[in-house]
């Protein structure tokens, strides 16, 4: 697998648009694309890239963990803050139920439900 990824970027590496130099006597980083500067992140951060692959318990992205905490920070956000801890750990709690049985492939509606007739305590 690493050799057919440097093989890609090696590919790549020849597909990028020429880097034009600054007109006059321009101080500063030369202005590059879009896809250079995706294929410089590419090759620096390649075992990174390639650690989903190897690895089926590391995600893609981390926008499931990004995604579990913006209702926290919108609760907070509306409210102006959370009246004190105990209360953020409460709603944290509570709110992380439906998140968990979502990921878990439950429907959250029925996971509550499952919750309050006592068929599902959690583990």
């Amino acid at each position: 697998m690493h050799k057919r990824y440097q093989r890609i970027l090696s590919h790549g590496e020849k597909e990028l648009p020429e880097i034009l130099p600054k007109p006059g006597a321009r101080r500063g980083k030369l202005a590059k694309s879009d896809a250079h500067n995706l294929w410089e992140r590419l090759q620096k951060h390649e075992v990174a890239a390639l650690l989903f692959a190897k690895d089926p318990h590391v995600a893609f992205t981390k926008n499931r963990a990004e995604q579990d905490l913006r209702m926290a920070k919108v609760k907070q956000k509306l409210s102006g803050c959370f009246r004190s801890e105990d209360y953020a750990h409460a709603y944290c709690r509570i709110s992380s139920y439906p998140q968990t049985m979502a990921n878990k492939g439950y429907n959250p509606l029925i996971a509550i439900q499952m919750a309050f007739a006592g068929v599902w305590r959690g583990g």
